[in-house]
Formats: C-alpha cells, structure tokens, sequence
C-alpha cells in the first residue's frame, strides 16, 4: 500500500500524496473552484483532474520534479528556468480569467495592508525597524496601476515542474486571476534571485526590475507573521527574512 505523505497542511488547507495522486482538502469551496478552471483555461501543461468531492480534490501527480525550493539551491539547468520564463509568457498573454481573483488590486489597498503589517512586525518584535523600514521603502515600486494577465498568483517554484531542460507543468491554481505579471515573475524567483536573467530570457520581454525587487519585499512583509502562525519557518536560511535582509 501507498504511504500517505502530508505535502503541506495548516488550517486553511491540507495536501496529501498517496501514490501519484495527491488529495487537496480546502476549506474554502471557491479555492478550488478556481483551481479546477483555471488548470482548464492555462495554455500550459497542468494536473489532470481525477475526481473532484467537495472539499477534496484529486489531482494525478506531474513527471519531473520541482524546478526547486525555497531556501534550497536550485539544481535546475538555466535552460529549465528560462523554459519556465517562457512558460509564464504563454500564461500572461492567454484570455483573462472571467474572475477578478481575490487578491488587492487597488494600489492605495495595498499600500494600506503593507503599512498595518508593517506596524505590527515592528510593534510585536518580530523583525527590527530598520529592516522593515528601509523594505517598506523598496516595496514602493510595486504600488502601481498595472495592465492585467492571465496570472497564476501564487507561482511559488515548488509550484513549476520540469524534466531536464521542458517544463512538464504548473500546480496549484487556487491563486489564479487577472493579477500583475511581475508579482508572478517575483514570486518565481524570490529567494533565488540569481536566475532571475534566466526566466527574464526565456520570458522574452523587457520588465521593470525595480518592481521585481519591490514585489520580493511585498510578498516577503505581508509573509512573515502569517507563516510563523502557520508553523512555516521563514527566518531558515534563503527564506523571506533573509530576502528581506538582502535588501539592506
């Protein structure tokens, strides 16, 4: 018999692997409507659906293996991230989704979430004032009106699967919507900044780099308390506290 693994789980969500299929068990029904539309509407390589029972679904596993983690050196090719670039290309300049996503897209809402958040990790100890200071500072650059994709949302590099140098797929939709095209390259590459030139050439299109670096300490301050709560490690060496500290 198969062992069950528990790929992540917290009280939002769970993911269990059971052979080749993994279980995903989310509390929120919407969720996982998107993900099952936005895995049909992605010109990209995505999970087969197996079945799908509220709240679970089952999805069959991808060939190949994560592109790479966070926190880990990548052992990808440069070739693997930049056919990762170009496979996000082939995402942003599909269709729009006919849902806006969840995500703010008022620039003033974002700049008011990232200053509350900010105002608490100084306030309870979690990071010092210098750090989210001179962060709050560069994530400004992200506050912008931008034009919307087809965006994945939540491109985490678990999250692109390849085989040698081809990208076999892309998991987790739940995040999908019409969102910022640099906010997925960023969340790509956080934490692996160093190929970053690798995804931008096989993107194929010039990108603010400022902003890329901006949205890195976007994701990174909003990140921090809520993963700590959620028993995720991010002060390990190469997560979001050290991106914030590669800042400085």
């Amino acid at each position: 018999m198969d062992e069950v693994t528990v790929v992540v789980a917290h009280s939002e969500r769970a993911t269990l692997r059971v052979g080749d299929v993994f279980l995903k068990v989310d509390s929120d029904q919407a969720r996982l409507d998107v993900e099952v539309e936005a895995m049909a509407l992605a010109p990209v390589p995505t999970p087969e659906v197996l079945w799908r029972k509220p709240p679970v679904l089952a999805i069959a596993a991808l060939p190949g293996k994560a592109l790479g983690r966070l926190g880990e050196p990548s052992t990808a090719s440069p070739a693997a991230w930049a056919a990762a670039g170009a496979a996000i290309r082939k995402v942003h300049e599909a269709p729009l989704p006919p849902w806006p996503g969840r995500r703010r897209r008022d620039p003033d809402e974002l700049a008011a979430e990232l200053d509350n958040e900010c105002e608490l990790l100084v306030a309870n100890g979690v990071l010092p004032a210098d750090l989210v200071t001179r962060n709050r500072h560069v994530a400004e650059a992200a506050i912008r009106p931008w034009t919307p994709v087809f965006a994945h949302g939540d491109l985490q590099i678990d999250h692109v699967f390849v085989d040698g140098d081809e990208v076999t797929g892309i998991i987790d939709w739940s995040e999908a919507s019409q969102g910022d095209a640099l906010f997925d390259l960023a969340t790509l590459t956080l934490g692996h900044e160093e190929h970053l030139g690798d995804v931008l050439a096989g993107y194929g299109t010039d990108v603010d780099l400022d902003v890329i670096r901006a949205w890195w300490s976007v994701r990174s301050l909003l990140g921090v308390r809520w993963l700590v709560a959620h028993g995720f490690d991010a002060f390990a060496p190469g997560c979001e506290v050290d991106v914030l500290r590669a800042r400085m």
